[in-house]
């Protein structure tokens, strides 16, 4: 049953577009736009890079854990916990994003990587997606190479505590909890 005219699954036509703010992670832009009966509105959309962020898993069982960092977050001001991830750089696929920055930010690889899922971080303001890995027989390089304003600490966590948590400090980054259920499907816990 739907309740209303139908037309809330219609997709509205972008009129035009200008750009307010150009910033290192996101521009800002204001995008006047035509919905399905007519009505012209302005919005502000978020435009950044694709994400990708790995769920590494060690064990499994009673014993499973994942490998997981913790840095600093200057839009909170508090440490989070969170699993290994970052930008989508230009040309670069998802998966190999992922690849990359579970090394460069752990120092380890993984044997094999699961596509979990991909999800629109919000699709209200932003326009890029979130994409999501599970990384199983993680195997240590030693290569860690972070960006110049990382400073991260990577430690094995057991899900069990990830689990019981997540949604609480230090594991309040709301991605986090994005990636940890659609990490559950692959696990199938």
């Amino acid at each position: 049953m739907v309740w209303g005219d139908g037309s809330g699954g219609e997709k509205w036509r972008r009129l035009k577009g200008r750009t307010l703010l150009t910033g290192p992670v996101f521009t800002v832009t204001e995008v006047v736009s035509e919905g399905p009966e007519g009505r012209v509105g302005t919005f502000s959309v978020l435009e950044a890079r694709d994400w990708a962020t790995v769920v590494p898993v060690i064990g499994g069982g009673k014993d499973l854990s994942f490998l997981m960092v913790r840095q600093y977050r200057h839009g909170m001001e508090e440490v989070c916990v969170e699993f290994p991830g970052g930008v989508v750089e230009a040309g670069e696929a998802p998966m190999a994003a992922a690849v990359r920055e579970l090394e460069e930010e752990t120092g380890y690889r993984a044997g094999r990587m699961v596509h979990a899922g991909t999800v629109s971080p919000n699709p209200a303001i932003m326009a890029n997606r979130y994409h999501v890995y599970v990384a199983f027989d993680l195997t240590a390089s030693g290569k860690l190479s972070l960006d110049e304003h990382e400073i991260v600490d990577a430690y094995e966590v057991p899900a069990d505590e990830v689990f019981a948590k997540m949604g609480e400090p230090p594991y309040s980054h709301a991605l986090m909890a994005c990636a940890l259920l659609l990490a559950q499907r692959v696990l199938g816990r």
